[in-house]
């Protein structure tokens, strides 16, 4: 992906050799000041030229590509995706007074959003303060407080997809059937070849026909190179690919794994068998393993989250479907369950619809805000 400067050297020139008395009698005639400058400067090695800087690894959400449309765009798609999901918040502020009834209210809506009781008290709790220290005294002031408090306990999520710490950059996707992992793949692979990534697929879910043609056809569509066998093993696959990625100097290698359910515990096996085999076709690798959670399964998304980490080790997330759920609330759920572990599984994406554009860089400030408009 980046390419690296050599230090220049250039071989010192032999130094002159003095001549003895003898020899010196059979010279010809002395040379004058200015000749002995030009040959002394001749003589002189060339400076050595310092190494160019390496240029760093490139976070995917910088990449000027990656934001082809003006970012109001996408943050007035925001808002109308989790407008199933903050109605219910919202409707909470409405009154005139600042009781008892308000928080009583407001609990029922963040748990109604799938927020989940650990969250819930804690933004509660992080409310209270928040509207003692502001001594505020109107509704409308409490409810941008509590964006405040959604956006700070969502903070540690937000963390961009960095690409080219390594050549190829290996990413392991699961998730369980129909929270759009297949899609959501394609889109990524948009994004990473509009920023110049040259990027490589790998239809690891080879059980599933219909997998693997969804696949090609995004690889067709984004112009991308794809590996895949019918009826073969998803570790073997993986390992095809990645090293096929290294031999062609692909940026990017993505490797596509079959859906199941964390109670398949036969099934998630075998994705940590996939796992096994990619690092040992590449050390180091996979770099990334991504989960891909519908936001419409609410708790039960978290429920995958714990399930997956466990099995895999989770290195980030993207949220899809938020635009047809009133469950939007678990990302709060998943933030809180990080704080408590000590951990962060990041979200590097969510979505709100089925276009390229409707897949964006998660970005805790506008979710708060869009929440809570």
């Amino acid at each position: 992906m980046f390419s690296f400067f050599k230090k220049k050297v250039t071989p010192a020139l032999a130094a002159p050799v003095e001549p003895t008395p003898t020899e010196a009698s059979d010279q010809a005639p002395a040379l004058s000041d200015d000749e002995l400058e030009r040959a002394a400067l001749a003589a002189a090695p060339e400076p050595e030229l310092e190494p160019e800087p390496a240029p760093e690894p490139v976070a995917l959400a910088e990449a000027p590509a990656v934001a082809a449309e003006p970012r109001s765009r996408w943050l007035d798609r925001l808002k109308l995706g989790l407008r199933k999901t903050g109605s219910s918040l919202t409707q909470v502020f409405t009154g005139t007074k600042i009781d008892d009834a308000l928080y009583e209210d407001l609990e029922s809506a963040l748990l109604v959003a799938d927020t989940g009781v650990g969250a819930t008290q804690f933004l509660l709790q992080d409310l209270k303060r928040r509207v003692k220290e502001a001594k505020a005294t109107e509704p409308a002031v409490v409810k941008a407080l509590l964006a405040d408090a959604v956006a700070e306990l969502l903070a540690p999520l937000q963390k961009p997809l960095a690409i080219g710490q390594a050549t190829p950059t290996v990413v392991m996707v699961a998730g369980v059937n129909g929270a759009g992992k297949t899609t959501t793949i394609g889109k990524l692979t948009r994004h990473l070849a509009e920023s110049d990534r040259r990027v490589l697929l790998a239809a690891a879910d080879t059980f599933r026909a219909a997998a693997r043609e969804q696949l090609a056809v995004w690889a067709d569509r984004n112009r991308v190179e794809i590996v895949s066998q019918q009826g073969g093993d998803p570790a073997a696959v993986s390992y095809d690919a990645v090293t096929a990625g290294r031999a062609r100097g692909c940026d990017v290698v993505i490797a596509d794994t079959a859906g199941r359910l964390p109670t398949q515990l036969h099934l998630m096996d075998e994705l940590k068998k996939i796992k096994r085999t990619i690092a040992k076709a590449q050390d180091g690798a996979p770099h990334e393993v991504l989960l891909v959670i519908d936001g419409n399964t609410g708790q039960n998304a978290l429920a995958q989250v714990k399930a997956f980490d466990a099995a895999l080790g989770l290195t980030g997330l993207i949220v899809t479907k938020l635009d047809g759920t009133a469950k939007g609330g678990v990302l709060a759920a998943i933030a809180r369950w990080c704080a408590e572990q000590g951990r962060v599984v990041p979200v590097y994406f969510i979505g709100v619809g089925e276009r390229l554009e409707d897949l964006q860089t998660f970005d805790a400030r506008e979710f708060a805000n869009a929440l809570l408009e």
